[in-house]
């Protein structure tokens, strides 16, 4: 075998992919078919989650210069009346912001840099995917094509990241289901020069019949706009600078700026059916396309790669079967499915371009907001289910993190416990737990460890004992150790 996982696509989630797996020590190749990272913006948003799973590569501090935190984000109508707006929460189980813009190059530099020093992990570029099958002896032989012609790449397990179009999905033969919603837009990154105080600092929704528009602050001094074409409207002359020189034109007095990138994509709703089909498994894009009116479809990806870092380490480790894979999918489509509808949902609000239903949209939304005045928070991700989750209270949600400040620097307590599974819980429990769950558990007693002041919180408000908390910092279930005496 060249390899134990095989990532095709370094992106963003395969890049996170190879960087967890390089920390937990498991033989990974990466390919791609460009030599150089990608070196425009494309995703914008990213949530606590995923800014705590880069906690734990180590590159928070370093990306801090390339994201910034957002606070609010309205819908507006027409005549600038607030349809509908969802505020940050102020707390998050991250001990982070609950969300932040960012520079999408920058991050992916920092990712990279972190598996240039995983020992276990090689990269190579300039790599094309052209075709996949099984192995005899139970992995997956690809072919590629690089600058020294065609080759063969073995390994016991495929990751493919490679994006919407996936060219390992449509080998595998893969169908997708479509939730129907197609729109084009075309997308403008700008470079702010001198002040850009006057620009919304918040992400907009501009529900104008006339041209449904979206406003977001990027990284600092970087902003996007994002313009919904028209029936009959062409991509090509979209693009032209004249055009765009005229949709821009009722920002220009607010401040000055370049073009940094200019582009039209469509906006899909699409899930993979089948994210694992044999020792070959789909992540990010190649599982599943979101518009983007949650900011989601990167985190998702991130998400993923979480999610089947630490099971791949587990099996091959040698303390889980090839079985646990099989909970990767059940456990992370539902919560795909909830932010496509989601994002659909505010979508379809914003993408009305028929007056009258516009004008009963806003009629109805102003209505509602009238009977419940305020902004409302924005809706924290729904608890993952199924797969290797136990059924209790909490199971499935994010075990809260403690953010503590020593000596004037942040501390958080992912950076202080172990990285793999824990058993945290109170002193009674957590001595149960000592002598019952095996040695690669590690126990954490929340009576004497101050630094796991969120967890204990979190556990005596739904009243239970202990938790075992899985790598990728989930609670797989709460109880006594009893419980969870076999992991999955």
């Amino acid at each position: 075998m060249d390899a134990d996982v095989l990532i095709i696509g370094y992106g963003p989630t395969g890049a996170t992919l190879a960087a967890r797996l390089g920390q937990l020590g498991v033989k990974t190749l990466v390919i791609d078919r460009e030599h150089e990272i990608y070196p425009l913006p494309r995703a914008a948003h990213f949530d606590h989650e995923i800014m705590r799973v880069w906690q734990r590569l180590g590159i928070a501090d370093e990306i801090a210069p390339d994201t910034r935190p957002i606070g609010a984000y309205d819908f507006v109508n027409a005549a600038g009346q607030s349809l509908m707006r969802f505020e940050s929460p102020i707390e998050t189980p991250s001990a982070w912001q609950a969300s932040f813009m960012f520079h999408q190059p920058g991050i992916e530099q920092a990712l990279r840099r972190v598996v240039d020093k995983c020992q276990s992990v090689r990269v190579e570029t300039g790599a094309t995917f052209l075709d996949i099958r099984r192995n005899d002896g139970g992995g997956a032989v690809v072919s590629v094509m690089d600058g020294n012609g065609m080759r063969e790449i073995e390994a016991r397990y495929v990751v493919a990241c490679d994006g919407a179009s996936s060219p390992v999905r449509k080998a595998l033969g893969v169908g997708q289901f479509d939730y129907g919603f197609d729109e084009p837009w075309l997308v403008v990154d700008v470079i702010v020069e001198g002040d850009d105080k006057k620009l919304p600092q918040i992400g907009m929704q501009f529900c104008v019949p006339s041209r449904p528009t979206t406003f977001m602050p990027m990284s600092p001094g970087r902003y996007r706009w994002e313009f919904m074409l028209k029936r009959g409207e062409v991509p090509a002359d979209m693009l032209e600078d004249a055009r765009i020189t005229a949709l821009l034109a009722p920002w220009r007095d607010l401040a000055s700026f370049t073009l940094g990138r200019k582009a039209v994509y469509r906006f899909h709703g699409l899930v993979a059916q089948e994210w694992r089909k044999g020792n070959v498994l789909l992540a990010g894009d190649a599982a599943h396309q979101t518009p983007p009116f949650m900011g989601q479809g990167l985190c998702a990806g991130v998400r993923d790669a979480e999610n089947l870092a630490w099971k791949l380490a587990e099996v091959f480790s040698g303390r889980a079967g090839d079985a646990l894979l099989n909970t990767y999918q059940p456990e992370r489509e539902p919560h795909v499915r909830s932010m496509i509808e989601a994002a659909i949902f505010m979508g379809r609000v914003v993408c009305v371009q028929d007056e009258a239903e516009a004008e009963k949209r806003d009629a109805d939304m102003l209505a509602a907001r009238k009977a419940a005045p305020g902004s409302a928070a924005i809706p924290p991700a729904p608890a993952l289910s199924g797969g290797a989750f136990v059924a209790s209270p909490l199971a499935g949600t994010l075990a809260a993190q403690t953010l503590r400040v020593i000596g004037g620097k942040a501390q958080r307590s992912d950076d202080v416990w172990p990285q793999g599974f824990i058993y945290a819980g109170f002193a009674a429990a957590a001595r149960d737990a000592a002598a019952r769950l095996p040695a690669s558990v590690s126990i954490i007693d929340l009576d004497a460890d101050s630094r796991g002041a969120s967890l204990a919180a979190q556990l005596k408000a739904a009243q239970v004992e202990g938790a075992l908390i899985r790598p990728d910092r989930y609670i797989q279930g709460t109880g006594p150790a009893a419980n969870f005496f076999r992991r999955p």
